[in-house]
């Protein structure tokens, strides 16, 4: 199995986890595992209280992650005007957010981290150069007085 395909797995494993599924073949069942997060949330606007939450992502691809997840669930993240481009602001139900969203959304940037890091080293390696550790730490030059 190839590096991308490894990664699409994971991910629909990640899903499923967070869906709840009850069984192997639910896990497997990427569509259905999006049904059953769906149904949590539509669940949970109706019992829950909805707020409004600022998100602050270190990078674009965190950002672009989150909202599509977002996105995914019928969610619709935005930001105001004057905000940076690494804000997101989000109204749902705290609790989908809190138990669903966010660790769903924690668990797939750190896979897709991890790919996108071993492939740029690999990248890096192959067509830049195979040494690819860090530079030398060496002391501080001396002071001139």
């Amino acid at each position: 199995m190839d590096e991308d395909a490894q990664l699409r797995d994971k991910l629909r494993k990640i899903e499923a986890l967070f869906a709840r599924a009850g069984t192997d073949g639910e896990r497997e069942a990427a569509g259905a595992a999006l049904g059953r997060i769906r149904e949590r949330l539509a669940r949970a606007q109706r019992a829950d209280r909805i707020i409004e939450i600022k998100f602050t992502f270190p990078d674009g691809w965190a950002r672009r992650l989150f909202v599509a997840l977002c996105r995914r669930y019928g969610l619709h993240p935005y930001r105001y005007k004057r905000q940076r481009r690494t804000t997101v602001m989000l109204r749902a139900p705290e609790t989908f957010v809190a138990t669903i969203l966010w660790p769903e959304f924690q668990e797939l940037n750190r896979a897709l981290t991890e790919y996108l890091a071993a492939a740029t080293e690999r990248i890096i390696r192959e067509e830049v150069h195979r040494d690819t550790a860090e530079a030398e730490e060496i002391d501080d030059p001396p002071r001139v007085t």
